[in-house]
């Protein structure tokens, strides 16, 4: 009797500043996870059309480097899946445009892949979570989400700019360097940070707002910070003390809500230590005591195995098929309740 041929399923991301490219097989192990970062100079962002030029430059040797580290060939990818959205135009379509290319090429079924939902399934995949409350933190989305009845429920979110987009801002408005990242830079900052400087707090309901927050330090940093004698570690460390607690305000009730004891903490803002550390006082509170799925870098930021380990799952609990090539399209607004998750059977 012939031995099943095993799934190996090869996910590209790139719906932001980051190019990435990974594999992984049926049984969840991660084979490979490669990745690229498009870093602009301090005090600037990145543009969707330089940032989509970055990943065509690195995307063909990404792909030739993922497949060396997983020590496979093309002839051996089952599938290819895609960020489809959320995400920067441009960018998007850049990735979209060569996994239609090699899906053509290696006659391999594609697999589009909702970006917010690939990072809940590599978290729960990563640390194990059985149903998690989930907060998904990254520079385009902020939002709280539990599943049910086979969707990913957003029971909170910013209602303007995205958390990770507010620290990405602050850094430009300090000069902070964007290498590795603004987000990383800051969190090393606050050590530093001695005065605690009263922010806006803002929590509407189940919601939160940064914008107001943002105008404040912009203000603050122009007319108020030398003459106060706040450093520019003050400001990062009061910054963090505030947004963080609103975040965890708003996981908490979901909690409740939910009668969940399980938080997992998805996307790039994800990886801050002082977040996974105040997420963790709270649930150390709770009675009984609560657990945090945390990730670090690997996982957390943008990457290519959490779209491969998406894609596979919608595969393989799909009668093994794929997109229809007119189908696989991009799209920026792509909600990560509009999701129908048919391979959730609890």
């Amino acid at each position: 009797m012939n031995e099943e041929k095993p799934i190996y399923v090869m996910g590209f991301e790139g719906s932001a500043n980051k190019i990435g490219v990974g594999i992984v097989r049926g049984d969840g192990h991660i084979l490979s996870n490669v990745r690229k970062t498009y870093i602009t100079p301090p005090g600037t962002g990145f543009q969707p059309s330089q940032t989509a030029k970055h990943h065509r430059q690195h995307v063909i040797s990404l792909t030739k480097q993922a497949l060396e580290q997983a020590n496979l060939k093309s002839s051996d990818i089952t599938a290819l899946a895609y960020t489809r959205g959320p995400g920067m135009g441009a960018p998007l379509m850049s990735v979209a445009v060569v996994v239609r290319m090699l899906s053509e090429m290696w006659k391999k079924p594609i697999i589009p892949v909702n970006h917010c939902v690939g990072h809940i399934e590599m978290g729960r995949l990563v640390t194990k979570a059985k149903n998690p409350v989930v907060l998904y933190v990254s520079g385009g989305n902020t939002q709280v989400i539990a599943y049910s009845a086979n969707r990913y429920r957003i029971f909170g979110e910013t209602i303007d700019i995205a958390v990770g987009n507010l620290l990405d801002r602050f850094a430009r408005l300090i000069n902070l360097s964007n290498d590795p990242a603004p987000g990383y830079n800051i969190e090393q900052c606050a050590k530093k940070g001695t005065k605690y400087i009263p922010i806006p707090y803002i929590v509407k309901g189940m919601d939160v707002s940064f914008s107001g927050i943002l105008s404040f330090l912009k203000d603050f940093v122009k007319t108020k910070q030398e003459a106060g004698g706040y450093t520019d570690a003050d400001l990062c460390y009061s910054l963090q003390e505030t947004i963080f607690a609103m975040l965890i305000e708003v996981t908490e009730r979901a909690l409740a809500h939910c009668g969940s004891n399980e938080v997992l903490i998805v996307g790039g803002v994800g990886c801050n230590v002082h977040l996974q550390e105040m997420m963790q006082k709270m649930l150390d509170q709770r009675i009984p005591a609560g657990t945090l799925c945390g990730m670090d870098d690997r996982y957390c930021i943008d990457n290519g195995a959490m779209i491969a380990w998406a894609g596979l799952v919608d595969y393989m609990n799909n009668g093994n098929k794929g997109a229809e090539l007119k189908d696989c399209d991009v799209t920026q607004r792509f909600r990560t309740d509009e999701v129908f998750v048919h391979w959730r059977k609890d």
